[in-house]
């Protein structure tokens, strides 16, 4: 069998560690060609190239792939999808905008955050929450699928894969784009910090949440938080985590005030290591956590912060 596997681009760079992972995902359905579509994307490649595990790697170098438009990506796919039995991706915002598209045009069912391989046609991937895990099995002549790339190591920089520059597809003209507004930060990236810091409804307030951040900073890590926070508006949309937010698998998860609803670990029980800070000694996030300590969030964060 043979893998066609969208490199996660951030501009003109790869995304070493959502890419990696999924290439460890896709090693078990066969030999791994990696897809680097973007604009000026010959060092992506050569990057794409030392994952061990993957064979060859496409350099789609055009401008109309330069900011990363879901159409013209998935036109380029469904070009080449005719050579290969799978189509992967990681599960993140961009490729779960891209491969639907190519699944509809291929008239085939999307198969989304699988989070492990039990054959060519047979796949595994959470439902309710993370309650269950649903077992998928599919009969299409292409597989398209997202990879939950949280429970997968990233593959070493030890490869050496061929390269070979391919033209671009025609341009469907569906999109244009404009231009991007990014939030610039010098923390972390949120999936995929070493350490996250979250913090719930229990901060109280978007002023009192500096408490969290501070830790954060201390610990060089990426900040995250539940929904109730984020609704509440203590934090921005990005930062959110759980089930409709982001999923992490992080060494090392500390859970401030947040009482562990079943949405929020969803997105995070996949932690090395989780540490709840809470004062209700009878809060869910304590059966989920290697170490818990009943206390009120604003003398321990601190207190933690200022022994770091």
């Amino acid at each position: 069998m043979a893998v066609l596997l969208l490199a996660e681009m951030q501009g003109g760079d790869i995304s070493l560690d959502q890419t990696g992972k999924a290439v460890t995902a896709a090693q078990a359905l066969g030999d791994v060609t990696l897809l680097c579509a973007s604009a000026g994307c010959a060092d992506a490649a050569a990057q794409g190239a030392r994952l061990a595990g993957v064979s060859k790697v496409l350099c789609a170098d055009d401008a109309a792939y330069g900011n990363g438009l879901a159409e013209t990506v998935a036109a380029l796919i469904v070009s080449l999808a005719g050579d290969y039995s799978h189509i992967v991706a990681p599960a993140t915002a961009s490729a779960k905008n891209i491969l639907p598209r190519v699944s509809a045009l291929l008239d085939v069912m999307v198969l989304s955050d699988v989070t492990a391989v039990v054959d060519g046609n047979t796949f595994e991937r959470p439902v309710y929450a993370g309650n269950a895990i649903q077992t998928v099995k599919s009969t299409d002549p292409t597989k398209v699928l997202t990879v939950r790339t949280a429970g997968f190591s990233a593959a070493a920089q030890t490869g050496s894969a061929t390269i070979e520059t391919i033209a671009a597809a025609d341009d469907p003209g569906l999109s244009e784009w404009v231009e991007d507004k990014v939030q610039q930060s010098d923390r972390p990236d949120l999936t995929s910090a070493k350490i996250v810091v979250s913090g719930g409804r229990g901060v109280g307030s978007e002023e009192q949440f500096k408490v969290i951040e501070a830790l954060a900073d201390k610990l060089d890590a990426a900040v995250g938080a539940s929904r109730a926070a984020v609704d509440s508006g203590y934090a921005p949309n990005d930062w959110q985590v759980g089930q409709t937010g982001k999923v992490v698998a992080p060494d090392l998860y500390i859970a401030a005030g947040i009482s562990g609803a079943i949405q929020h670990l969803a997105g995070m029980k996949d932690s090395k290591i989780i540490v709840a800070i809470n004062k209700d000694e009878e809060a869910p996030i304590f059966q989920v956590a290697d170490y818990g300590l009943v206390a009120d969030l604003f003398d321990a964060v601190p207190a933690l912060t200022e022994a770091l």
